[in-house]
Order: C-alpha cells, then sequence, then structure tokens
C-alpha cells in the first residue's frame, strides 16, 4: 500500500532524463547517414538510390523489430531494450568502418542499425505516459527533443571528424558515443510508477471514467479496426516521408548548389535545433489547446517549407527552409505517442504505437531511394521536391479528418 505522504522526489523525473540522454545518443549518431553519402560515392561510385536504399532498410527494419519492441515493454519495461539495442547501435558503428561493398553497407547499416534502433523510440515513448497523467505531453517533448539536439549536433561534427580523420575513424567514434551514453542511461529506466511505490504524476486529478480508459485502453485488435488508427497511419507516413527525404538527400543536394560540406550539415544542425524548441511548445500548447490544432499548425508550417525548398538555392534561403520545416516537422511528429494515448489508451500502447510506427514507416520508407532515383535519371531534385509537396499536401488533409474515438468505444 502507498502511503499518504507524498515521496520527496518522483523518480519520473530520472526516467525523463534517462530517456532523453538515450534519445541524444540514438539520434545524434543515426542522424549523420546523410554526411556519409557523399564520401561513399567519392569513395564507391555507388549512385545515390543505391546508397539510399540502406537509410530505408534501416528504418523499415527498426519498425518492424519495434512492434515486437512495443510488446516487450508492455511486459518487462524498457531497461533490457535500450541496453540491448545500444550494444546492437555501437557494434553496428564499429562494422561499418569496414565496409567496401554494398551488401555490406546493406548488413551493417540496413540489418545490424535497424535492430539496433528499434529499441528506443517505441519503448521509451510508450514509457513516458505510463509516468506522468498531466503534463505528458510536455515531459514527451522534453524526451523527443533529444532527437532534435542529438541531430543538430552531431552531423556538422560529424562533417569536421571525416575531413580531419576520414570517415571509417569516425564511424568508429559514433560507435563508442552510441554504446557507452545508451548502454549507462538505460540502465535508470522502469516500466511504471508502481515499481518504484509511486504514482503516475497527476493521476489523483483524473476522472474514473478516463482514468479507466487511459490505463485499459484498446489492445492492438481493438486498435486496428478502427478508423483512427489508420489515420494516424496515413499522418505519420506523411510526414516520415518528408523526414526520410531531408535526412539523406539535403546534405548531398546543397554541395550541388556549391556549398561546402560543412555548411551543408549546418542545416540539418539548424533543423534539428529548431526542432528542440518546437518540440516543448508544441507539447505545451497541446496539454492546453488539444493535441488536432497543433497538428494543424505544424503540417501547415511543413508545407509551406517545401514549397520554399523548390526555390531556395542560396545557403541563407536553406536555412531558412531548416527551421520553417524543423518547427513544422518536430512540433507534429512530437504528438504521436501523446496522441495515440489519448485515442487509445495505456493497456496496449507500447504495441499500438509501434503498430502505428511500423505501418508509417513502411509506406514512406521507399522515399530516399525514390528520391536518389528520380535524381539519378533527371540530375535535378526539383521534381523530387514536387513530390513533397504533394506529400505535405495530403497530410494536411487527412490531419482535418482526425475525430476521436471515444464515441465509438462507449458505444460498444
Amino acid at each position: 500500500m502507498i502511503e499518504d505522504k507524498k515521496p520527496k522526489f518522483f523518480y519520473g523525473y530520472i526516467i525523463v532524463l534517462a530517456a532523453f540522454c538515450i534519445m541524444v545518443a540514438n539520434a545524434g549518431t543515426v542522424s549523420t547517414f546523410g554526411v556519409f553519402v557523399k564520401p561513399l560515392l567519392t569513395e564507391f561510385g555507388w549512385t545515390r538510390a543505391l546508397i539510399s536504399g540502406a537509410s530505408s532498410l534501416q528504418r523499415f527494419l527498426a519498425s518492424l523489430v519495434g512492434i515486437g519492441a512495443g510488446r516487450l515493454t508492455d511486459r518487462f519495461g524498457p531497461r533490457p531494450l535500450a541496453t540491448a539495442c545500444g550494444l546492437f547501435l555501437g557494434l553496428g558503428f564499429f562494422l561499418m568502418s569496414r565496409i567496401s561493398t554494398i551488401w555490406q553497407l546493406y548488413l551493417v547499416y540496413g540489418v545490424i542499425l535497424g535492430i539496433g534502433t528499434s529499441g528506443f523510440l517505441v519503448p521509451i515513448i510508450s514509457t513516458i505516459p505510463r509516468w506522468f497523467v498531466k503534463r505528458r505531453g510536455t515531459m514527451t517533448a522534453i524526451v523527443l527533443s533529444g532527437f532534435s539536439i542529438g541531430s543538430m549536433i552531431m552531423p556538422p561534427l560529424t562533417a569536421r571528424l571525416i575531413i580531419t580523420y576520414g570517415w571509417r575513424t569516425s564511424c568508429i567514434i559514433l560507435g563508442i558515443i552510441a554504446l557507452i551514453v545508451i548502454t549507462l542511461a538505460a540502465q535508470f529506466l522502469r516500466r511504471d510508477p508502481g515499481r518504484m511505490g509511486q504514482l503516475p504524476y497527476g493521476a489523483d486529478e483524473v476522472k474514473t471514467e478516463e482514468s479507466r480508459l487511459l490505463t485499459e485502453g484498446f489492445s492492438l485488435r481493438q486498435a486496428i479496426r478502427t478508423r483512427q488508427f489508420w489515420i494516424l497511419c496515413g499522418i505519420f507516413s506523411c510526414l516520415f516521408f518528408s523526414l526520410s527525404v531531408m535526412f539523406v538527400h539535403i546534405v548531398i543536394h546543397a554541395i550541388d548548389l556549391g556549398i561546402s560540406a560543412i555548411s551543408a550539415a549546418n542545416i540539418l544542425a539548424i533543423l534539428a535545433g529548431v526542432g528542440t524548441a518546437s518540440r516543448i511548445i508544441s507539447g505545451s500548447a497541446a496539454d492546453r489547446i488539444g493535441h488536432k490544432p497543433v497538428l494543424v499548425i505544424g503540417f501547415s508550417l511543413l508545407l509551406a517549407s517545401l514549397l520554399w525548398l523548390l526555390v531556395a538555392q542560396e545557403l541563407w534561403a536553406l536555412y531558412l527552409f531548416a527551421v520553417i520545416f524543423g518547427f513544422g516537422f518536430f512540433g507534429a511528429a512530437n504528438l504521436e505517442s501523446p496522441l495515440t494515448a489519448k485515442l487509445f489508451g495505456l493497456g496496449s500502447l507500447g504495441i499500438i504505437l509501434g503498430g502505428v510506427e511500423f505501418v508509417s514507416v513502411t509506406l514512406s520508407m521507399a522515399s530516399p531511394i525514390l528520391v536518389g532515383y528520380i535524381f539519378d535519371v533527371t540530375g535535378s531534385y526539383q521534381p523530387a521536391f514536387l513530390t513533397c509537396v504533394i506529400v505535405g499536401t495530403i497530410v494536411v488533409i487527412l490531419t482535418l479528418l482526425l475525430s476521436p474515438i471515444r464515441s465509438e468505444q462507449e458505444s460498444k
């Protein structure tokens, strides 16, 4: 029985800090793929579409294995998964430093790093809602800002490492960072407050009916029978489509325009840096005005940035693109876990979130390959970026179609 006296310190804040550090290391290392495209082109002469396929395979396997990771998190918590995946991520980057053929790139980056990244996003962002009822959007935003900060720091740093030490040594350095930071931080993770003799933050202020929905909620089988589940999948597949394209191709696009490699890598840094502020703002705004208005604003900014990219030819214009895109993308992406929890409850949140991730990534995984192929055929990124504009328009429409699921739940 939990004592009436509240503990002096709520362990949920340790969960948030540990999860934040893991996200910094995970996202920071994986987001550097676009920086390695130019060195791989130079050394091996592979096409952009062929190189991009390794990134698509990595994202696909991460989402596929992430479904199982979500189920295991629902049962055992995130700590063992995050620890194992930290080991895989470190190993993957060590092996990346030794590749010499295209199949090795696909095996190491696509398969090993795909498995390595599967145990972070879904297990972590499905754990935060278990610890926080109030301030859920804000706490999720803080954790996911680690994605933005890691993506802001590591691409420019990696570009400098490549210039100084070469791309192979840079891979080893990234592997060491991932291995140490992730495996250590993972030891502080816990599945839910009950295991620490505590209650979720704000649980005593939630109405009984709402509390039942949050703690029980839908099973995966029930969730996939609702149109909200598939609308969510459509929304985030469109979102991931654009992000995948930018992480793989925006740096090499800028280099093609005559911009230096370091300045080009800074585009990703600015995009991610703006995303840090965007996540905090959107999480706080969602707690106050609801998820849907924040999503509509975020996707509208995303669409505006893609339209601007069609005419952006100079460095300052690409930096402005990064600001608008980062604010729109990360502000919207930040709401995936809180929105899924609100629609379907916490009982099977891990596996439901894993399902949304898998469908979304599967539908969007070919985007870097498609864009690389379009460039290889046309010699220009303009047709490819126009495709991103069309996808951005679709996501705004899907967001407007999203409605609450409570009425359907009550009618059963």
